[in-house]
């Protein structure tokens, strides 16, 4: 999943660290949308590993990810409240109503919404709604950075296998 017509990276070294960890996390953000470009249906949901994780989920397991971070996490509101399911692994579960369409959707909504519970806020201010307890929100954009980074890499290897011939990818 190429960056393509992405500002680059190089671009941001000499920024402020909070302008460069938003740079990445938009990033990922939009690499995560994009990792359904070109699909159908039945390939955003099918599933190549043991676990449920599926690319379509991946997108809805992320939007869990930013409602947890930048609404639990903000406002302190419960899970059930926000709407998001009690566990991670809840959150790749997808149902008949969840498309590519819907689940984008609910991706970029999180995804804004996130953007404004931010804003505001400092790298140092403390972020009180998590189990953890108090913790900045420099520790939080750095742990959504190293787990949406995961999920590109898991998003990158099952687009693969979707949309390479299994007779390419046998060595010969």
């Amino acid at each position: 999943m190429s960056q393509s017509n992405a500002v680059p990276m190089d671009s941001v070294i000499n920024d402020p660290l909070r302008v460069q960890f938003e740079h990445f996390i938009e990033e990922h953000r939009a690499s995560l949308q994009r990792c359904l470009d070109g699909l159908t249906e039945e390939q955003a949901r099918r599933s190549l590993v043991a676990s449920r994780t599926t690319l379509l989920g991946l997108l809805k397991h992320v939007t869990f990810v930013e409602r947890v971070w930048f609404d639990e996490a903000v406002t302190g509101r419960p899970r059930s409240e926000i709407g998001i399911p009690d566990t991670p692994d809840e959150s790749f579960v997808l149902t008949d109503e969840d498309s590519i369409d819907t689940v984008r959707r609910a991706h970029r909504e999180a995804c804004d919404a996130a953007r404004r519970a931010t804003a505001d806020l400092d790298l140092d201010d403390l972020l009180l709604g998590n189990r953890r307890g108090p913790l900045p929100l420099r520790w939080i954009y750095l742990h959504v950075l190293r787990e949406m980074a995961q999920h590109c890499g898991h998003a990158d290897i099952l687009r693969e296998q979707i949309l390479t011939p299994r007779d390419a990818s046998v060595a010969g």
